[in-house]
C-alpha cells in the first residue's frame, strides 16, 4: 500500500503500520502468540473475519516474515501457522495494547 506522506518513511511508528495496520492483523498475532497454530482454529477465535480474509492476512504476514506457514499433511495439504523470531518479538506490542485497553478501553457490561 502506498503511503499518502512519503515523508514519514523515516518514521519506524508509520513503516510498522504499514504492516500491522489492516483490520485483524494484530488480533491473528494474538491467537499465534497464545498457540492457535490451525487456519481453522483462527477462524473460530476471530468471529466475523472471513476466510478468504484471513488467508489473505496470514500471507501478508509471512510475506513480511511475522509468520510462518509449515505443512504437516500432503494428502490433503494442511498447513500451520507459527510466529517467526519477527512475530515473536510484537509480544510486548500485544501486551502494552492489552494493558492500555484494560486501563482505558474496559469492556462493555
Amino acid at each position: 500500500m502506498a503511503r499518502i506522506y512519503e515523508s514519514q518513511q523515516v518514521c519506524p511508528i508509520a513503516r510498522s503500520l504499514d504492516i500491522l495496520r489492516e483490520r485483524w492483523m494484530l488480533l491473528i498475532v494474538r491467537d499465534l502468540d497464545r498457540g492457535l497454530s490451525k487456519f481453522s482454529s483462527l477462524a473460530r477465535s476471530l468471529e466475523g473475519l472471513t476466510p478468504r480474509l484471513l488467508s489473505e492476512r496470514l500471507k501478508t504476514l509471512e510475506e513480511h516474515g511475522i509468520v510462518e506457514r509449515r505443512f504437516y499433511s500432503d494428502h490433503p495439504p494442511r498447513a500451520e501457522y507459527l510466529l517467526t523470531e519477527k512475530g515473536q518479538a510484537l509480544k510486548p506490542v500485544l501486551d502494552a495494547y492489552a494493558a492500555w485497553g484494560s486501563k482505558f478501553a474496559p469492556a462493555e457490561t
